[in-house]
């Protein structure tokens, strides 16, 4: 992920994926610190579960609305420890293999995860 290519926009995709996710987060904590700076700038965000453990896997996907934003969320995030937990994990940010909102909502809908409590589903905004 190049910011200096999105800046001048050069580079237009909008998903990326957080990476080094502490386990003990949940959808509503992770998203209260996106939220914080990021509220309304993006519309598709999935932290995928395991469903045994009942905790998360270490990453989520983001759909930014406008890929500017990637910039400002990467500098936020990226190379940084985690607020909650005393984790010494540090968050990676990169693009997903899958792009757009469209794109994330194909690869979801037929699911098992739909059938899921929404804490454990994708969100769309």
């Amino acid at each position: 992920l190049d910011t200096k290519k999105i800046a001048k926009g050069q580079d237009r995709r909008t998903t990326i994926m957080i990476r080094n996710i502490p386990n003990k987060y949940t959808q509503a904590m992770l998203l209260q610190e996106i939220d914080a700076n990021f509220r309304g700038g993006y519309d598709f965000f999935y932290l995928p579960i395991d469903f045994k453990n009942r905790c998360n896997v270490g990453y989520a996907f983001i759909n930014f609305i406008d890929f500017r934003r990637i910039v400002s969320f990467t500098r936020e995030f990226h190379g940084q420890r985690w607020r909650n937990f005393n984790s010494e994990k540090v968050c990676a940010i990169s693009y997903a293999r899958i792009q757009g909102k469209a794109s994330m909502i194909s690869r979801f809908q037929n699911s098992s995860l739909m059938e899921k409590d929404g804490e454990y589903r994708p969100l769309l905004f």
